[in-house]
């Protein structure tokens, strides 16, 4: 194995003129900003950052794109990146101010250089834990919202931080780009305020311009595995080092084991990953990964999926492909779910999935019934995303395959969570991340809530600023401050609710007890019942505010019983 040292710099050349390339079996760009600014601060501070490993070979290698532009290698040899892809991406937008593709959007990576970080470098960053769990399954939906003047407290004491408008607007935040990509730091220190050079900040802001710019300068140990390696041996390499730090999750590994065995199968997946999308579904790769094990195995982990032979990957596959198509199909017509945004977990995809397989695509319509209501109560009380979804999971897959039918998969969610109906006190607390805020909004959906002015029914799809849907604060945010309540209480599920842009920006600040009123007379009463906001006018005075929050609590906790047919499928069971 050969190495060479090169800098930040040269490889991000390197990239541009399509030198170094990804083999198949990587995974897509991934980083979110917080780790990219993580990155940048390590660097500046001048702390190890690891590694980067390639291959040269003269096999048929299938490739993929990096997230950004390439040129074609113009000796049209190249150097396969197996090691180090987020952090050189990262670092290519940086330099090169240019957008990423994430998901099939284009995107800029704008972090923000705080000139007057403090000096003691052992506090600038606070390194927070991004949520990369498996499409975010295993994330809380309920965790307790930043509140605005902590992270502006934070980011005082920070060198780096993601863009945000507002200190963008500050003199001493410069976006790190700009810097790399402007040859003469004069115009930045002048935008900074200083106009003399005699002020003591031109040295201090000069030196940190060039220790920043000095990052191009940084030197990564380049390894490169010798032309000699088959594709199956590097495989197993790019595995075992990705699997030592967990810096892949399992999909990525398992679809590095897949393609090691199933040449360009690659292509295959986003086909079908595309289509999905055209449909609405903006499902992860890793789901569609998943739904293929699940298929190939009958379990959800990836462990073995470096055992399957070609036949069963490629039959499964196809199996899987079915499975998908009747989900996605369930959901949109029996459901009325035609967005995953809707869902709490994409694990329920998987699940419907096998349903449908497992009965050979063939219900009555009370097993349809049943599996409507299955998903909603699923959906509702986040069955994927509270403990080890992958173990909740696994069980309702052995349910399927024991044929314990749809009351199988309820039982197992009476397990988990207890009762399956909604009650008041299970909306208590609860922010805009919860199960139940989506659940809230398909169930004013389903009544044809509608928007106070320009009376469409509210719907996620719909387009321009003024009709874009926004959910707003029945007593507005600014109100509440002024009276000293918590961040918690401000957001509570119960304070929302679903209107367009342009309302939104037309009622602004004003309390409820003042504009509520005004479009009772304009659009009559019913349209606020839709969204089970109480007609008590005195409870929409600000000093009532916990009675309404109580209030609006039994309402909504009722009418999501009602949508989802709790008392329906109870009492259908019962005889």
């Amino acid at each position: 194995m050969g190495q060479q040292d090169l800098t930040i710099q040269e490889l991000v050349n390197k990239i541009e003129r399509g030198e170094i390339r990804l083999p198949e079996m990587q995974r897509q760009y991934v980083w979110q900003q917080t780790r990219v600014r993580d990155l940048l601060d390590s660097l500046y501070r001048g702390y190890p950052s690891g590694t980067i490993l390639t291959w040269e070979t003269d096999e048929d290698v299938a490739t993929r794109d990096f997230a950004m532009e390439q040129e074609a290698s113009a000796s049209g040899s190249f150097q396969l990146l197996l090691d180090g892809q987020q952090r050189l991406t990262s670092l290519s937008a940086i330099l090169r101010g240019e957008p990423v593709e994430v998901r099939g959007r284009k995107k800029p990576i704008d972090i923000l250089f705080n000139l007057e970080h403090p000096y003691d470098l052992q506090i600038i960053t606070e390194v927070f834990e991004d949520d990369e769990n498996e499409d975010d399954t295993d994330a809380d939906p309920d965790a307790p919202e930043a509140n605005e003047d902590e992270m502006a407290m934070r980011a005082n004491r920070m060198a780096f931080v993601v863009h945000s408008n507002k200190l963008a607007a500050l003199p001493n935040w410069v976006s790190v780009t700009r810097i790399f990509k402007e040859d003469n730091d004069l115009a930045i220190i002048q935008e900074a305020g200083i106009s003399d050079l005699n002020d003591p900040r031109f040295k201090k802001y000069s030196d940190r311009l060039k220790r920043l710019k000095d990052i191009a300068k940084y030197s990564y140990r380049v390894h490169i595995l010798d032309r000699a390696k088959s594709y199956e041996e590097v495989t197993e390499i790019f595995v075992r080092v990705n699997s030592l730090g967990a810096k892949l999750r399992s999909s990525d590994l398992a679809l590095a084991q897949i393609t090691a065995r199933w040449r360009k199968s690659l292509e295959i997946f986003q086909e079908f990953e595309q289509e999905c999308i055209a449909q609405g579904f903006n499902l992860s790769l890793a789901i569609h990964l998943k739904n293929l094990v699940v298929f190939a195995t009958g379990q959800s982990r990836f462990k073995t999926v470096g055992k399957l032979p070609l036949d069963k990957l490629k039959t499964s596959w196809e199996q899987a492909k079915a499975g998908m198509d009747y989900a996605l199909n369930f959901l949109r017509e029996n459901v009325d779910i035609d967005s995953p945004a809707l869902l709490s977990s994409p694990f329920i995809v998987i699940t419907l999935a096998a349903y449908g397989h497992h009965k050979n695509y063939t219900l009555t319509p009370e097993e349809a019934k049943e599996l409507r209501y299955w998903v909603l109560v699923a959906n509702a009380k986040a069955r994927y995303s509270r403990g080890s979804s992958e173990t909740f999971l696994d069980q309702d897959l052995g349910a399927i395959q024991k044929g314990a039918g749809v009351q199988g998969l309820l039982q197992s969610l009476r397990t988990q969570v207890g009762r399956l109906d909604i009650l008041a006190s299970d909306l208590e607390n609860r922010n805009s991340r919860s199960a139940y805020f989506k659940s809230m909004f398909m169930a004013f959906k389903k009544a044809e809530a509608k928007d106070w002015r320009d009376q469409l029914v509210i719907s996620l799809k719909h387009s321009g600023s003024q009709h874009s849907l926004q959910f707003h604060h029945l007593f507005p945010q600014a109100v509440l401050k002024k009276q000293n309540k918590e961040t918690r209480e401000i957001n509570d599920i119960c304070n929302l609710s679903f209107i367009s842009g342009h309302t939104n920006r037309k009622i602004s600040d004003k309390e409820p007890a003042k504009y509520l009123p005004d479009y009772i007379e304009k659009v009559g009463e019913d349209e606020l019942k839709k969204q089970c906001i109480p007609l008590d006018r005195s409870l929409w005075e600000l000093d009532r505010y916990d009675d309404f929050l109580r209030e609006r609590r039994k309402l909504i906790a009722e009418h999501l019983n009602e949508y989802i047919g709790h008392d329906r499928v109870d009492e259908e069971a019962a005889e």
